[in-house]
């Protein structure tokens, strides 16, 4: 018959995929302009997806007033390191190709809401967002920069530790940035940090949790070894809501909670109190 050989008709539409962003906490179907529009947090749970760096200053840093300092610290490789994937240099190599960036941190100066500041941006994206000796040093260099300017310096975490590629160098980086942070409060200046998800490994037990004030964004994982280890160790149940925000504010180990949208505002606030 007829209209069993009739050609199909394009599609009116482009694949779903194009269209929706899937929350990846309640499985939602977000238009993707929404998405985008909300800073990828989801209308529907309230679930705080991840930022890039370039996506977290263009959020927090005044339109126009961001210049990255300390670009040209990259990645080393001090152990020659390779498993059965490859040399972790030539993964090294991929990823900042995927990424754009140079390293898991990218720090510069900018504003917020008129305050001058000295910001350092974590990327989950670049291997994890893992301490290594190159973002150590872009740390430990950006809090001389906010000491050399006199302005507070603020750090957005997201990591799932050091990075093991190179073994003692990162580790050593733990109390590095430590350091540096702690010449920064000597000089009388703020320091925030920004916990997002997750914020775990050698970057929660170092400098993440040293600010000034600790502020996490809702319901983000923050802890150290993961809830499988400790449960294997302690044999214990740990509480469902164990290493979420809320849970590490209840124990005292952050100060506030506070919605991203609503940050850069209470940024700017804290600066205003501070006289900053």
């Amino acid at each position: 018959m007829g209209w069993f050989e009739k050609p199909a008709e394009a599609p009116l539409r482009v694949p779903t995929e194009a269209l929706w962003t899937i929350c990846p906490k309640c499985k939602a179907y977000v238009e993707k302009a929404e998405w985008k529009a909300a800073d990828k947090v989801c209308p529907k749970c309230g679930y705080h997806g991840r930022l890039s760096a370039r996506e977290r200053i263009a959020m927090l840093i005044d339109d126009g007033t961001f210049k990255e300092i300390n670009a040209q610290v990259t990645t080393s490789d001090p152990l020659n390191f390779s498993d059965a994937s490859g040399r972790y240099l030539e993964k090294a190599e991929k990823t900042k190709a995927k990424t754009g960036e140079g390293e898991s941190v990218k720090t510069g100066t900018g504003e917020i809401c008129k305050h001058p500041v000295v910001i350092g941006v974590m990327d989950f994206s670049f291997l994890g967002g893992s301490l290594s000796s190159g973002c150590g040093e872009r740390i430990a260099l950006a809090a001389e920069e906010a000491v050399k300017r006199n302005v507070p310096l603020i750090l957005v975490c997201c990591s799932g530790g050091a990075r093991m590629h190179e073994g003692i160098i990162s580790l050593m980086q733990m109390a590095k940035t430590s350091a540096a942070v702690g010449r920064v409060k000597a000089a009388g200046l703020p320091y925030l940090s920004i916990l997002t998800d997750p914020t775990t490994g050698g970057v929660s037990a170092s400098y993440a949790m040293l600010g000034d004030l600790n502020i996490a964004e809702p319901k983000v994982m923050i802890g150290f070894a993961g809830r499988r280890v400790i449960e294997n160790t302690i044999k214990q149940k740990l509480p469902d809501d164990f290493q979420t925000a809320e849970y590490t504010l209840e124990h005292g180990f952050v100060d506030c909670i506070v919605h991203r949208k609503d940050l850069k505002a209470f940024i700017a606030k804290t600066l205003d109190y501070a006289g900053f």
